[in-house]
């Protein structure tokens, strides 16, 4: 049988105490070179709960999602699409950086689907803590762990899906893939392209 993060998961519902258990979880091999588990943060009352894919070098380093350049985009897009950082959850599909050295740096590897099902008991239990409306899946990896491997965001992006269990759950491209554009023009169109789907997310919202 598969060792996954459910064999380190406490049957607590408070945040703190499930976010210090993850600090120890050994579900898959990963932690092995990672600095630290990082898990997610936020409001724990959301409207909307944002699911990237892994953390990357700097998230490794400080222990928080999102604070390296693909999360500098993701503010300025939240901002541009009239949505308060501080108003939403931000986490990964896996919790722990999947590196491969290159000279000094250490560049971001793809996790398997074997690592993300060993993580998705993190998931699992986050949403249950939080409970947001909606889930926005950032990127394939996400989306996948949660709305199943025929995903694509290339023909998915913005659509509404149910799951059971789940709230209602959205997707978009990672704010990382605007980073690999290869010029200022195809930069600027992804990130209008990107602002517009989190607008549209933010729009379909119960109340809004």
């Amino acid at each position: 049988m598969e060792v996954t993060a459910a064999e380190f998961l406490p049957d607590s519902l408070d945040w703190e105490t499930v976010r210090e258990a993850a600090r120890s979880c050994r579900g898959c091999d990963l932690w092995q070179n990672a600095t630290q588990t990082v898990f997610g943060e936020g409001d724990l009352g959301p409207r909307l709960m944002l699911v990237g894919e892994q953390p990357g070098d700097k998230e490794d380093l400080a222990g928080q999602p999102f604070v390296g350049p693909a999360g500098r985009v993701l503010g300025e897009a939240l901002a541009e699409a009239g949505i308060d950082r501080g108003d939403v959850y931000l986490t990964n599909a896996v919790k722990h950086f999947k590196w491969r050295q290159k000279g000094k740096r250490r560049l971001h590897e793809k996790p398997s689907s074997l690592e993300i099902g060993a993580c998705r008991p993190w998931l699992d239990r986050e949403i249950e803590i939080v409970r947001p409306e909606v889930i926005v899946c950032l990127g394939a990896t996400a989306a996948q762990a949660l709305l199943g491997r025929d995903f694509k965001v290339s023909r998915d992006r913005g659509r509404s899906f149910q799951r059971d269990g789940l709230p209602p759950l959205a997707a978009t491209v990672h704010p990382s893939s605007i980073l690999r554009s290869p010029d200022a023009v195809s930069r600027h169109s992804a990130m209008s392209s990107f602002v517009a789907d989190l607008a549209a997310i933010a729009r379909r919202l119960p109340g809004r």
